[in-house]
């Protein structure tokens, strides 16, 4: 990888770090205990964009009588995108599996996504009829974007979850995170300070002895005496 993507990573990463500074305490120590669905869902964020561009892109040009074509399309092109962004920022330190191999799944899983997402559109075009003639352009539009974008892609990203981390990224802490990765950043604070729970070891960098334990005794440091 050049430094210009890991730059823009590390730029995007330390962006998000900031914003979760501001955050509660309480609330920002749920997020970062989640950080890997909250980057999955920034990069379901980006490609559900990227989806409705290219979507609308195709029906409104060459594919105007085929909306679920235009809708596969456009969720097959967005998948893509998907595979590299999860592989390498929200399941960075995920693995397990041969490159080949972790590929041949996700594309398996998100072919299963695919249709998953046009199952809402399909119902609502050729069961419920909802398409001109029968209803006005306006109405079968809305339908569409109502169906197709929102409840088929929240559809098939609920399934896409819960099957990447049990199939495809199975093992946690297999590959190296990296000084640059987002999980470094995910615990910053505003000033590059860690907005983790302070370890022993942390407390005896910074000169901080930690709690003392009740009756006079010393906290354990885990470590047997020599």
């Amino acid at each position: 990888m050049t430094d210009e993507p890991k730059g823009l990573r590390s730029r995007a990463s330390s962006m998000i770090g900031r914003v979760l500074a501001k955050l509660p305490e309480p609330l920002r120590a749920k997020i970062l205990h989640h950080r890997e669905a909250l980057k999955f869902l920034i990069v379901g964020g980006t490609c559900f964009m990227i989806t409705v561009v290219i979507n609308y892109a195709l029906k409104l040009t060459i594919l105007g009588d085929k909306p679920v074509t235009a809708l596969t399309i456009a969720t097959i092109l967005a998948t893509v995108a998907s595979y590299v962004l999860n592989r390498e920022w929200s399941f960075r330190t995920r693995g397990g599996r041969e490159r080949h191999h972790e590929a041949a799944l996700f594309f398996a899983i998100s072919g299963i996504g695919v249709v998953l997402n046009d199952v809402p559109m399909w119902i609502a075009r050729y069961m419920l009829d909802i398409r001109v003639p029968d209803v006005t352009r306006f109405t079968q539009e809305v339908s569409d974007f109502v169906s197709g974008i929102i409840l088929g892609t929240l559809l098939a990203m609920v399934f896409r979850l819960w099957a990447f981390k049990k199939w495809v990224f199975p093992h946690q802490d297999v590959r190296p995170a990296g000084n640059s990765t987002v999980a470094a950043h995910l615990t910053a604070g505003t000033k590059g300070h860690p907005i983790v729970a302070p370890t022993a070891a942390n407390r005896r960098k910074s000169g901080n002895p930690g709690p003392k334990a009740p009756s006079g005794k010393k906290v354990s440091s885990g470590k047997g005496r020599r």
